[in-house]
């Protein structure tokens, strides 16, 4: 049985604290006389580096300063004042809001925004400012993404604390937002994580009893997985120890969702967290299209284009991703994760799934 307990709440503690600092901070310039300012690190892409050690983007040594003394400087530093005024308020009151709430309740504060993209970047300010992503403050995005297998979590949110429930409850997955990942684990009989981009091919699996024949926690992307899914696989490969593959269509972009839960995304190159270094891409590989001799389609110019960028990508400089890029640019075939269906609607559970683990667990 594995669990984890207690990683939640101390999190949510964290963020409230550094909350509390930056306002203390900004008191304590005022009290002094002085103008108050805000240092954080650029997010300009000249700053963006990536970081081989931890395979991850990250933010390089330049520092940006919004004072107050700057009449250019005040809107932002005063609006990014306010949203952290309103995410302490989200935390102490256990409330959780959407990107698109927090524009139109600045709103009811006068608070100016020009529209939903300028509070958008405060908020990524703020994520900057106090090195939490904004999930950690209680600002989630929509739910698109879902989970299945037999997991406990016990509920923090208020109204649900210490109500637990089992993620194969529900035949169509749990939904992953704000309640879920914010719960502890208590019971975890699975030993690994299957990421599935496709929300039929998750459906497949649950219906065929993957979590059972593979003891699997299965999750579903729906594409590129939303940031608080990405933070929930980190936490269940961290806090549970639970190796994760990730399965995705056979193309330039379904390799580029599973970089993106190994190695993050150059636009959260401020924050550490989101990802999970030693999830392994399991599949559908250009030699997978060869290999199984898949119903193809061929690659566009679009996807020539975006193969001949990911070359270019640090990310992609290990031996599977060089081979599998210059693969498809020699058969300039791409195939989807359902074509294996031509041979048998159980074919991709009973035969590919299972090969794929063994050599992945090999690997």
């Amino acid at each position: 049985m594995k669990k984890s307990f207690g990683v939640v709440k101390k999190r949510k503690e964290k963020v409230l604290e550094n909350l509390k600092n930056l306002g203390l901070k900004v008191y304590e310039q005022i009290d002094l006389g002085s103008f108050p300012s805000i240092e954080m690190p650029s997010r300009s892409t000249s700053n963006i580096l990536y970081e081989q050690k931890i395979r991850q983007y990250i933010l390089g040594n330049k520092i940006v300063k919004r004072s107050a003394r700057n009449i250019r400087h005040l809107k932002p530093f005063t609006q990014l004042i306010w949203v952290a005024y309103f995410v302490k308020d989200l935390l102490t009151q256990g409330k959780t809001s959407t990107l698109r709430d927090v524009f139109y309740s600045a709103q009811a504060f006068e608070m100016d925004f020009i529209d939903q993209a300028e509070s958008d970047d405060i908020i990524t300010d703020l994520e900057t400012v106090i090195n939490f992503p904004r999930e950690d403050f209680n600002v989630f995005p929509e739910e698109r993404s879902a989970i299945f297998g037999d997991l406990t979590i016990e509920y923090t949110v208020p109204g649900y604390e210490g109500k637990r429930l089992n993620l194969t409850s529900h035949p169509d997955g749990v939904m992953i937002g704000p309640a879920l990942t914010t719960s502890e684990f208590i019971d975890c009989k699975a030993d690994k994580i299957i990421a599935i981009e496709k929300g039929a091919l998750f459906t497949r699996f649950i219906e065929e009893k993957v979590h059972e024949r593979f003891k699997a926690l299965l999750v579903q992307t729906a594409g590129q997985a939303p940031r608080a899914t990405r933070a929930l696989i980190r936490r269940l490969n961290q806090e549970l120890g639970l190796p994760v593959y990730i399965f995705t269509d056979g193309d330039p972009w379904g390799m580029h969702i599973a970089m993106v839960i190994i190695s993050g995304s150059a636009n959260a190159a401020h924050l550490r967290d989101l990802n999970t270094p030693d999830a392994k891409w399991a599949g559908v590989w250009a030699t997978d299209i060869e290999k199984y001799k898949l119903p193809s389609d061929k690659l566009t110019e679009l996807d020539i284009k975006r193969l001949n960028e990911l070359k270019t990508d640090p990310r992609y400089e290990g031996k599977l991703w060089k081979r599998e890029i210059e693969s498809f640019l020699r058969i300039r075939k791409k195939a989807e994760q359902e074509a294996f269906s031509r041979y048998g609607l159980t074919y991709i559970v009973d035969e590919y799934l299972p090969a794929k683990l063994e050599l992945m667990e090999k690997s």
